[in-house]
């Protein structure tokens, strides 16, 4: 690979800028980089692209010129030769990187990537724009980013954040970290989130990332609970406290619709006789939901109190599986998860796969298939979008057996 040295303007009246020049065949882009310094184009030396070192009218700043010449002629072997001896990708935007961070070329001092990513992230906690689980989100992504950079010898800077960064991100998800499609979808738009913001603000002028396509949502069969099977659960006798507990919570979450994270602010002063009030936990700006309540959900309230015993996401969730393979849910069940266009079959016990989300789909679904309004649903639900809600709606077997043989069973 050969560097050179170019006008800007060989047919100038006046001083032009010089360039640093060199042509990456891999990437088949040319790096043009100007040295910040000028020159008369008739004190030039084109044979040797550098300033003219005899005769009339020579540059009164020649020998600046060509020190600084040579400074970026060594800095390039320089990390040419670092790059192949540490394993490190040597590209036109690792050059420039470089050549940012040694003559200054940088936009807002070169701010380094992460620090640029952190003054993001603080400056949403800050104006309180985000929930908790968002603020987890974004820190988890800064985890993987640096997995990333680690594991793919590729160093993060916004120069880097091309279309080869696309390709191997995809595959460190994918591949390395065994990610499916959603995951790798969710993570990918709060990275591109948070580059906009950073074009906003002027960290980088690149904009290959708007080119960086989210693959689509990818839908995985999730389980749900018939009516009869709610009330097998709710009968089931079960002699530890703890689990005892865990059923009640789940139970009730099958009668009102609420999400986990939700039962937290359930107390006495928002029940009311037969409803309680429930304030939006994703949408501040949406209206307070009124989940009704009858017998069974008002004697679980009073049971503990008005403040239902809740323990972590994770323990619930492992609780439940042990409620529901002592109840002998052992029947086998087949879903897909999808990594970009590559699917594959899993099988696991349906006790398995319950979890806390299993009871919001569960009365979705129980509600619909009796016959209730979709509205009357969604303004139970807190859902705002039918699409999003159809997503939760799960067809039991029964229910297609049931179709056909109303319309089919005299032929």
């Amino acid at each position: 690979m050969k560097v050179s040295f170019s006008l800007k303007n060989s047919k100038s009246t006046t001083a032009t800028l010089i360039f640093f020049t060199c042509y990456f065949n891999k990437e088949k882009k040319q790096l043009r980089y100007s040295i910040r310094k000028s020159i008369l184009p008739n004190q030039w030396d084109y044979k040797n692209n550098k300033p003219k070192r005899h005769g009339k009218g020579l540059s009164p700043d020649r020998v600046e010129i060509t020190t600084r010449i040579a400074d970026y002629e060594k800095s390039f072997y320089e990390l040419k030769a670092n790059c192949a001896a540490n394993g490190h990708v040597f590209d036109l935007p690792a050059l420039k990187d470089h050549f940012d961070a040694k003559f200054g070329n940088a936009i807002k001092n070169q701010v380094k990537f992460f620090e640029v990513y952190d003054l993001y992230v603080n400056e949403k906690v800050k104006r309180k724009e985000w929930k908790p689980a968002t603020i987890k989100r974004y820190k988890n992504v800064r985890n993987l980013l640096t997995e990333f950079e680690k594991e793919y010898n590729y160093k993060l800077t916004f120069n880097r954040i091309n279309n080869n960064f696309f390709t191997e991100f995809t595959d460190f998800c994918y591949e390395f970290k065994d990610h499916y499609t959603n995951t790798f979808r969710r993570n990918l738009s709060l990275v591109k989130t948070f580059m906009y913001w950073s074009l906003s603000k002027n960290y980088t002028i690149k904009k290959d990332f708007v080119d960086f396509k989210k693959p689509p949502l990818a839908i995985t069969r999730e389980e749900i609970l018939t009516f009869e099977e709610l009330q097998q659960i709710y009968s089931l006798e079960i002699e530890e406290v703890r689990l005892q507990k865990v059923r009640d919570v789940f139970i009730f979450q099958c009668l009102t619709g609420l999400r986990f994270g939700e039962l937290k602010r359930i107390n006495r002063r928002v029940v009311f006789e037969n409803y309680f009030m429930l304030k939006e936990l994703k949408d501040s700006t949406k209206p307070d939901r009124e989940i009704p309540l009858f017998s069974i959900s008002k004697e679980i309230l009073e049971k503990y109190d008005f403040e239902l015993p809740l323990i972590s996401d994770q323990k619930q969730n492992d609780y439940i599986k042990e409620i529901f393979k002592m109840a002998q849910f052992n029947r086998e069940v087949q879903f897909t998860r999808t990594k970009g266009v590559e699917q594959k079959v899993f099988v696991q016990k349906f006790y398995e796969r319950v979890s806390t989300h299993t009871a919001r789909r569960s009365f979705i679904t129980i509600m619909r298939n009796k016959g209730v309004p979709d509205k009357t649903i969604m303004e139970i639900s807190g859902h705002s979008d039918i699409k999003t809600f159809n997503i939760y709606h799960k067809v039991s077997t029964n229910a297609k057996l049931d179709a056909v043989q109303r319309v089919f069973g005299e032929f």
